[in-house]
């Protein structure tokens, strides 16, 4: 399993901070049950959005162009 970029683990702790933060004020839920699946709603969320966040793909290296001969640059009518 590759591990997470940056971006990755930026993007997905900001998800979950920010929907706990608005699905909490929002709700105005008093009760540890409405705060738990608050929670583990926003986990999940910060999860989804941190998977399908793009990932770089690994550039391979290209092979050489064959080498143009001095006969092909020249042109041949003048």
């Amino acid at each position: 399993m590759p591990r997470p970029t940056a971006a990755q683990l930026a993007y997905g702790s900001c998800t979950v901070i920010f929907s706990t933060l608005a699905m909490l004020l929002l709700s105005e839920t008093s009760s540890g049950v409405g705060i738990v699946v608050i929670a583990l709603s926003a986990l999940a969320l910060g999860l989804l959005v941190a998977w399908t966040v793009p990932v770089p793909v690994a550039r391979t290296a290209q092979a050489p162009a064959e080498p143009v001969t001095d006969e092909e640059r020249v042109p041949t009518s003048l």
